[in-house]
């Protein structure tokens, strides 16, 4: 491979510029600290670097920094290794098995367990509807709902699904790409099939009257803001839990719990996350000290 900046590197794996900022800020601490401990970055070893991992959990000040800060810059520096290693500078990356856990990108968020989102299906009510509540509007928010829990799909992925994506009869939906997210083929629950011929067959189309919107889409508007269907609709979950926040946070909690039945890979495509990396951060794990964790397994002597 012909030598190429880092930056330039990062720019060919498609990060974002503000990412490619952070990464380089990172790059070079490491090969400061590199020089002030006279290591050399093409040979330095795995016990080496957990070294300078440890140093990354204090901040400029002595502060102790934030897991996920910390789990940033080791994936940073993994990457650094990795463009080492395709450069042929290096014949292996010394930390790639180095996970920093117990960081989820909605680490704030009290997430679900598989049961309570389960029950969130199960508990939406579309029998029995009656005004000023609509029985059409009941069942299309039943098959969102099961989106939500089964698929994992987030609003940006409901709005973009038309009536061709849906294959009830192969018993699977396909979930376009987006500017973030890869598309993906996933499997439909037995239990999710009646309700979306009933939404599919007839009240759909009851919707499409009421809105003069005979469009593809499977969930028509007569707005772009998918989020006059979404408001109520968490509304309606929060009063069936009311530990239920956004939908960022169950789509959070489906993805945890796939990590616990599929391996990372298949959880990566089932959530149509571009990289790996974005999948990683819903790992369960703990970390509750990384000094220790490092002597017991490296005990210095």
């Amino acid at each position: 491979m012909t030598d190429i900046p880092f930056t330039k590197y990062l720019k060919q794996q498609g990060y974002a510029d503000t990412t490619i900022t952070s990464y380089e800020a990172t790059k070079s601490h490491f090969l400061d600290w590199c020089d002030r401990k006279v290591y050399d970055p093409m040979i330095i070893d795995y016990k080496s670097c957990l070294d300078f991992v440890k140093k990354l959990q204090y901040g400029l000040k002595g502060k102790r920094v934030s897991q996920s800060t910390v789990k940033h810059k080791v994936g940073a520096l993994k990457i650094y290794f990795n463009y080492l290693v395709d450069l042929e500078y290096r014949f292996d990356n010394p930390i790639q098995n180095v996970n920093i856990r117990g960081v989820r990108r909605t680490l704030n968020h009290n997430l679900l367990e598989y049961a309570e989102l389960e029950d969130l299906y199960y508990s939406y009510q579309m029998d029995n509807i009656e005004f000023p509540s609509n029985p059409s509007v009941a069942i299309r928010n039943k098959v969102i709902t099961g989106f939500i829990v089964y698929q994992g799909m987030n609003v940006t992925a409901l709005k973009s699904l038309t009536i061709d994506h849906v294959h009830i009869e192969k018993g699977i939906v396909y979930i376009p790409s987006t500017r973030k997210t890869n598309g993906r083929t996933l499997e439909l629950k037995s239990w999710q099939i009646l309700p979306l011929v009933q939404y599919v067959e007839k009240h759909r189309g009851i919707i499409q009257e009421e809105l003069q919107n005979y469009s593809q889409a499977l969930f028509p508007l007569n707005s772009n803001r998918f989020d006059i269907i979404t408001a109520q609709l968490y509304k309606k979950l929060k009063r069936i839990n009311h530990k239920v926040v956004s939908p960022k946070q169950i789509r959070a909690s489906v993805i945890t719990h796939w990590l616990t039945q599929y391996n990372i890979r298949e959880v990566q495509y089932m959530a149509g996350h571009r990289y790996i990396s974005s999948t990683e951060r819903y790992v369960q794990d703990d970390l509750e000290n990384l000094q220790e964790i490092i002597e017991n397994l490296h005990p210095i002597s």
